[in-house]
């Protein structure tokens, strides 16, 4: 790097702060965490490549009354409660390689300092106001109850066993205290009513402030028009008090009240940044303090916008603390297009992941789906595994294992000092800038599939050049060379880009390239430069794997939930049995009635040549396939066909290979494109069918006769 390069560099270096939503102290991580952390994870890392300081911390929610009542129920302190799931909540992100630089806990000195702190700050201005309020209370247990600790019949529908704050029925939402026939969810007893003294935040009136807020670029569109409606509406005090018995930190000056769980979680983001600040010597001001310059995110679920998007900035701006930068949202996740199930086995833990599953699939196939708004992710298990076996190992990898044995067998693992197609390279390398800005933009599938297009190119153009024939001609060694380390150069850009979301597939790939993968290193080529003997970097996804994970998931439940229960019997897969049509086929598929050979005639039979082939997104059985009718290199004629042999080929076991089409079958439109012909294959069906090859010598274009 120039001098000026580095200065440039130097000018622009950002300060980030990068928080995501704390997960609650009191279950397991599950994929619908991961979706967030996994999206904040890449983020950052780009960020890091990129050269700015950049901070990434979370922590425990860890207070509140479920946590008090399930510590209470396991025999064990609320403390040491939350210490253990602490634990196993930093064990499962790490493994999920998300690159927190501190993890902390709402429960900690440094927490409860800033919360002290922020209310008596609001109590001096005046933006904290105290009244009486009924509520229902457990007589039995001695305490009140929040609202998902009733349940009772809806006051509107009068459907029975309902939430104490909503509705599952017919929606309404309505307080406890219009609960009929209520119930403590605690005891089982009838609550009563009964007087306390709260305390409000008085969050009306910072609305001017928010709502110029909410529509200054900090939010996404979505969430600034949700918002809009809570202003129409008029906003309402913030209760921020609960009484005792309740796990959270004492009010000042209030015995026996506590700051309401939500009160003290997002200062969590400035208590577990604190202690960062506090172990390492970072200036905790330089990014909290209200003249900051430095950048403040926070990556949330859509469902506590309002806490993040209206409490939050209106605390901050009453304490005298700058507001983030922006709050960026996300959507929920489903599994196979429906709401995560435990009795389907596709609500499935983190942990449970790990004992089945490579985490960085999972970190490609959310980076592949994930955009900036705030639309739910389908995580489609089929789908998942092959889209990854397509893009990750049928592409990407791809490019490495084809040409680097040329290089370490022919070429002592050396790099050509010249490569082939410079304009090639160029055009790969000049993706980065767009490739940036899509991370930036965190429209991460945008990115995935530009890299994705650009995979297809260098492997298009490999299987035209087809080194493994070339080499075979001592007279093209320096050919192969040139062809083969474009290739190495091209995979090298390609993992590159793809570093923020595959860091340890990057690591591998660094080990074998023996070279450092940094961002600015898109820019450049290796040349005459040595690289280690490839090995195997990526396995395939395994369906069997993916099945065994569900399985799994359902084997949970029945442990945890219907241990009492008899197990019910699996549901056995259906096999499709191939066995007498193989052993029998004229039996099974009689020849059929006789044609004229006029008939027959009318048909065209090529020799084509399978140049690219790939799987089509949402179909069960089709490999989309790129022909070529002649062997030019560049300009010739192809086809696409979608031809419904995905059960018994794997897309990149395809490229390369020679087969017969019909040639003049007229084109149909189908929801995945146009198909363009029809290829021939033998076999009863499923994993049992066989495309046709020709003998070696025939060439594309020839007619078959």
């Amino acid at each position: 790097m120039s001098l000026s390069e580095s200065s440039s560099t130097a000018k622009n270096k950002r300060k980030i702060l990068v928080t995501c939503a704390l997960p609650y102290a009191n279950g397991s991580i599950h994929l619908g965490h991961l979706l967030e952390h996994i999206q904040t994870d890449i983020w950052v890392r780009f960020q890091r490549m990129r050269g700015h300081e950049t901070y990434f911390v979370c922590a425990d929610d860890a207070h509140g009354t479920p946590i008090m009542l399930k510590a209470h129920e396991l025999g064990v302190t609320p403390e040491e409660m939350i210490n253990g799931v602490r634990e196993e909540h930093m064990k499962d992100f790490a493994d999920f390689h998300i690159s927190f630089d501190n993890y902390h806990s709402t429960h900690s000195p440094e927490n409860e300092a800033f919360a002290h702190e922020i209310y008596n700050r609001l109590h001096a201005k005046g933006h904290i106001k105290t009244r009486v309020i009924s509520q229902l209370y457990d007589p039995e247990k001695g305490m009140f109850l929040p609202d998902r600790f009733v349940k009772g019949t809806c006051p509107k529908c009068q459907a029975a066993d309902q939430n104490g704050d909503s509705c599952d029925e017919c929606g309404a939402t309505y307080s406890p205290t219009e609960v009929l026939n209520p119930r403590s969810v605690v005891s089982g007893a009838t609550p009563i009513l009964k007087d306390s003294e709260h305390y409000f935040f008085d969050l009306p009136a910072f609305s001017e402030m928010l709502q110029d807020w909410t529509r200054s670029g900090a939010l996404q569109d979505e969430m600034a028009n949700k918002l809009a409606e809570w202003f129409e509406s008029g906003l309402q005090q913030w209760d921020i008090s609960r009484d005792a018995p309740y796990f959270g930190f004492e009010i000042p000056n209030a015995p026996g009240k506590y700051f309401y769980v939500w009160l003290d979680a997002p200062i969590g983001y400035m208590g577990s940044f604190k202690n960062l600040c506090d172990k390492t010597g970072i200036d905790f001001d330089a990014f909290w303090a209200l003249d900051s310059a430095a950048e403040l995110y926070h990556f949330i679920g859509k469902d506590i916008i309002y806490f993040h998007s209206l409490f939050w900035p209106a605390m901050l701006e009453g304490a005298g603390f700058r507001k983030p930068t922006a709050v960026h949202a996300h959507g929920f996740v489903t599994v196979n297009g429906a709401k995560m199930s435990k009795s389907k086995g596709t609500f499935i833990k983190g942990r449970t992941y790990l004992e089945h599953l490579n985490p960085e699939y999972l970190r490609y196939y959310y980076a592949a789906k994930l955009t900036h708004k705030i639309d739910d992710l389908d995580l489609n298990l089929e789908d998942f595994a092959q889209r990854v076996n397509s893009d990750l190992v049928g592409k990407v990898v791809n490019i490495a294992s084809r040409c680097a044995s040329f290089i370490t067998k022919r070429f002592d693992g050396m790099l050509s000092e010249n490569i082939d197609n410079p304009a090639l390279a160029e055009e790969v390398m000049a993706a980065g800038d767009s490739i940036a800005a899509h991370y930036e933009a965190r429209d991460f599938a945008r990115g995935m599939r530009e890299i994705m297009a650009l995979a297809d190119k260098v492997n298009e153009y490999i299987a035209v050049k087809e080194p493994w024939q070339l080499v075979k001609d001592e007279t093209k060694q320096q050919e192969v060379q040139d062809i083969c380390s474009l290739g190495i150069n091209m995979f090298r850009t390609l993992m590159i880009y793809l570093k923020p979301v595959l860091p340890v597939l990057a690591d591998s790939t660094a080990t074998f390239l023996n070279d450092e993968l940094t961002w600015e290193g898109h820019k450049t080529l290796l040349t005459s430069h040595k690289i280690n003997k490839f090995k195997a970097l990526l396995q395939r996804v395994d369906m069997d794997k993916v099945n065994a994970m569900t399985d799994a998931s359902k084997d949970n439940l029945l442990v945890k939930d219907d241990a009492e229960k008899p197990a019910k019997k699996a549901k056995k897969e259906k096999v499709v049995d191939n066995s007498a049509a193989l052993n029998d086929p004229l039996g099974c598929d009689p020849i059929s009635e006789e044609i004229q050979f006029d008939d027959f005639a009318k048909i065209d039979l090529r020799i084509v040549k399978i140049i690219n082939a790939e799987h089509v997104e949402k179909a069960d059985k089709l490999i989309r396939l790129t022909l070529a009718l002649d062997s030019k290199e560049e300009g010739g004629e192809t086809r696409q066909v979608f031809a419904g042999i995905k059960s018994a080929y794997q897309p990149e076991d395809l490229i390369g290979k020679h087969t017969v089409m019909v040639a003049n079958l007229a084109p149909r439109k189908m929801r995945f494109g146009m198909s363009e012909g029809m290829v021939l294959a033998a076999g009863p069906g499923g994993k049992d069918l066989w495309i046709l090859n020709p003998e070696d010598g025939a060439q594309p274009g020839m007619r078959v006769k």
